[in-house]
């Protein structure tokens, strides 16, 4: 678990997790789809013409960002990785379960649903109340919280969810994710019906692959079945990543975010740990503005988000 495997330019804390892009879960995704792009490299001409025009993205979740909410003890539960050396301890911490790398092959109207339930992970918010509203809905696990990376998305949560915490449909009617978009290689951009009907291949584990619990999951859509374990994946692609660049970049890249609520007196709040530490990393690298407001009875810090167009 000492073994050194590389360098990171940044610090990867989850503290913010659930609410913007973060680099704990950046690095798993890009390491996930490293591999499959590899292994795909790596088949006969003929197996790699079943891939053919396929995007590959990678779905990867927050293990650990603040646990259930549920006690004292949850408030240490997440993810802190420091910059600089990384030993094999800190791939461990970065992706938790001994998982093995595997690829589904959805359409895009799948991948849409597969994000409506990831994002159950929010409660939904009333734009005309100035009341205090809490953000995270701690009954859906963190873990079932995926973040797809490959494509841009907001997040409405003015909306009501699609599904319940098991994927269960819940209302048909409802539409959290807006501006889904694919960006193709020569810049050209892909949305709407265009965008339901591509192929994508997407990167993740053997649970959430044979899982049939999301939209675009189960037996008939794994594609790709590795023998490496998620984590190895992970520390491989560091290694390489800090042998060809000196350190890994563990930098967000943003593809996801909430939808503006425009309503200046909102006051949507949220949970993670009151420390220094987590004080610090928020004050640096917020994409919104935040404030912490209170501490909880759990010891939680509780922090104000501004969702307006002009806290960004």
């Amino acid at each position: 678990m000492d073994q050194p495997i590389g360098e990171a330019s940044a610090p990867m804390y989850s503290f913010l997790t659930l609410v913007q892009d973060d680099p704990s879960v950046q690095i798993v995704s890009d390491a996930q789809i490293a591999k499959v792009e590899q292994a795909i490299a790596n088949m006969s001409e003929a197996e790699k013409a079943k891939f053919a025009g396929k995007p590959v993205l990678s779905a990867a979740a927050p293990f650990k960002a603040g646990g259930r909410h549920s006690s004292t003890a949850d408030s240490a539960q997440y993810v802190q990785v420091d910059a600089g050396e990384l030993k094999f301890k800190h791939a461990a911490d970065l992706y938790l379960y001994p998982n093995t790398l595997m690829a589904v092959e959805v359409t895009g109207a799948e991948l849409k649903n597969w994000l409506e339930c990831s994002a159950n992970q929010f409660n939904q918010i009333d734009p005309n109340s100035t009341a205090p509203q809490n953000l995270i809905n701690w009954t859906h696990p963190t873990f079932n919280y995926d973040v797809i990376d490959g494509v841009t998305y907001k997040i409405n949560v003015t909306q009501p969810s699609k599904y319940d915490g098991n994927c269960a449909l819940v209302n048909a009617d409802a539409n959290r994710i807006e501006q889904l978009s694919y960006t193709k290689p020569d810049g050209t951009i892909v949305t709407g019906d265009e965008l339901a009907a591509m192929k994508f291949i997407i990167a993740t584990n053997n649970y959430r692959a044979y899982g049939e619990k999301f939209d675009g999951t189960g037996p008939d859509h794994v594609v790709i079945e590795l023998p490496d374990a998620n984590r190895e994946a992970l520390a491989a692609y560091i290694t390489a990543e800090t042998a060809e660049h000196g350190v890994v970049d563990t930098t967000a890249d943003g593809n996801w975010d909430f939808a503006d609520i425009n309503t200046p007196d909102l006051d949507v709040r949220f949970e993670t740990q009151d420390s220094t530490k987590a004080a610090g990393f928020i004050d640096t690298y917020k994409n919104r503005a935040m404030t912490q407001v209170a501490k909880d009875d759990l010891g939680f810090a509780i922090y104000k988000l501004d969702l307006t167009p002009q806290a960004k």
